[in-house]
């Protein structure tokens, strides 16, 4: 299973991108999912993530400005990223828990990150 990512970029300070993720390969089912992201010189940290249920969860740095959702139908996980700060500059990586059959457990799986840059 690999989760292949899009969306990424340069964008002035107060503009949008949307990242999405799709996972690729053998799935029965795919449980939480989310994006993480590492800034230069920083530890990586949650961005926000989704359960199947669409209950979601944000860091404090980006609620109100970054919305996360999923179409179960497709597998496929999205971060409309709004009002983006300087600050929002990192590599983004979506990770997706799967199940690759119904005896399966969930095993984690990441992409392999896409860089947003955002220019003051």
């Amino acid at each position: 299973v690999q989760l292949v990512e899009s969306g990424g970029g340069l964008v002035q300070a107060g503009g949008s991108l949307r990242l999405s993720c799709t996972p690729s390969g053998s799935i029965f089912n795919v449980g939480i999912m989310g994006w993480y992201r590492r800034a230069p010189g920083k530890q990586r940290e949650l961005v926000a993530d989704i359960r199947s249920t669409g209950s979601a969860n944000y860091a404090d740095s980006v609620k109100g400005r970054f919305t996360i959702s999923r179409d179960n139908a497709k597998n496929t996980v999205y971060l409309q990223m709004d009002s983006l700060q300087p600050g929002d500059t990192a590599v983004y990586y979506c990770y997706a828990d799967v199940k690759y059959s119904f005896y399966s457990t969930y095993n984690e799986h990441w992409g392999q990150g896409t860089l947003v840059t955002v220019s003051s």
